[in-house]
């Protein structure tokens, strides 16, 4: 039996993130890790406390059989049901921590539990490459430092302008001014030229724009053969995605802001998602990421992993992308380390083993991360030795 008898947490800050990881560590001295993915934007806070919350449910659960402490939180939490990012996320951390035991126990890595992984390599993608530039010239040609990287694929947010020197603040009422309008189409274009014809190009909305101008927008979107447009309608808009289903020959890709198998039929349903992108960071967890990604695969859709915190939210990645016959090119955002606080927790972090693009799926035990616990242990905010006692 793999008992569960400590849980710490760590809610770390520096750079442009803030992850929280939870540590779960058994009688016998296994540990393992997970993090909630709510790394940006807000929620850090909270994701630490609902993880501290949810200990006296993990304390004492036996990590060989992870299911079980999932439905227990699951089905007797009662804001789970139905809930969102905050609690999701923490359930997401602590499925990950128990796989990542479960796994190193039986000395595989994760993916084996699931039947194996279908590739040896795997595509990536760079994000957070334009965020420094508000204008169209030099927003577009921010993307010379990822191609001269080795980067093939890039996705950006050409509908952000700058706030504080970051060009990162997404439309608020889903209404963009006519001369910032024409600022993001002249982004995708000269981006375009930029890159030349092989390059392979996502542009996220973030759900922005209202009807008129996303219509005029994807129209533009068409003539540039990119690989996805995310998110062109609001999360909770699955009534935009069924009208407008078919509408334009890009395709769609929805789902980082949905959470668990349930939700994720939901979306499908709708028939407009070309593309899902559950995190396995908030959408509940390794196992959860498996089934979405075989229920995808019965609605003939693919599944790229959605992928914005820590390096050991790629490493878990890595892990449930191996597992679907399904998957595209997962994201990475390269550039986080560039700020000086930044905490990189990881010894052996993903992003520095991306070789012309790609990146291998580890080989090693559980998730594959080798935590620096010299560089989290200062942002512990939960021991439950000493705080359940």
């Amino acid at each position: 039996m793999l008992i569960i008898q400590n849980m710490r947490v760590f809610n770390i800050s520096g750079g442009a993130l803030h992850p929280v990881i939870v540590e779960l560590e058994t009688r016998d001295g296994i540990r393992g890790y997970g993090e909630a993915g709510v790394a940006y934007g807000v929620g850090a806070r909270a994701a630490a406390g609902m993880l501290s919350d949810l200990a006296p449910i993990v304390i004492g659960a036996d990590a060989t059989y992870p299911r079980h402490v999932w439905h227990e939180i699951y089905d007797n939490s009662f804001w789970t049901k139905g809930g969102g990012a905050i609690v999701f996320a923490a359930l997401s951390a602590i499925d990950q921590a128990l796989w990542d035991i479960k796994a190193k126990s039986l000395g595989v890595p994760v993916y084996e539990l699931f039947g194996g992984k279908f590739n040896d390599v795997i595509d990536v993608y760079a994000n957070g490459w334009s965020t420094s530039h508000n204008d169209v010239i030099g927003w577009a040609e921010s993307a010379e430092r990822p191609l001269k990287d080795g980067y093939r694929l890039l996705k950006c947010y050409p509908l952000a302008h700058e706030v504080n020197g970051v060009s990162l603040r997404h439309v608020q009422r889903r209404h963009l001014e006519d001369g910032a309008f024409k600022r993001a189409i002249d982004r995708v274009r000269t981006l375009r030229k930029v890159v030349g014809p092989d390059i392979g190009l996502m542009l996220d909305l973030s759900g922005g724009l209202n009807n008129d101008q996303l219509i005029r927008f994807m129209d533009v979107c068409a003539e540039l053969d990119l690989i996805w447009v995310e998110e062109p309608f609001d999360p909770f808009d699955f009534n935009g995605l069924r009208t407008n289903r078919g509408r334009w020959p890009v395709p769609v890709a929805a789902g980082e802001r949905i959470y668990t198998r349930h939700g994720f039929r939901n979306l499908l349903d709708t028939g407009g998602v070309d593309v899902v992108m559950p995190d396995v960071g908030n959408c509940g967890g390794i196992f959860e990421f498996v089934q979405i990604a075989a229920m995808a695969e019965t609605y003939n859709v693919r599944v790229s992993a959605h992928n914005c915190a820590s390096s050991l939210l790629t490493a878990a990645s890595l892990q449930v992308a191996a597992t679907s016959a399904m998957s595209m090119p997962l994201e990475l955002y390269p550039y986080f380390s560039d700020h000086n606080s930044f905490v990189q927790v990881l010894r052996n972090p993903p992003e520095k083993a991306v070789a012309n693009g790609r990146l291998e799926i580890p080989r090693s035990p559980g998730i594959g991360a080798d935590i620096d616990l010299d560089a989290i242990q200062p942002f512990t905010i939960f021991d439950s030795r000493k705080d359940l006692t």
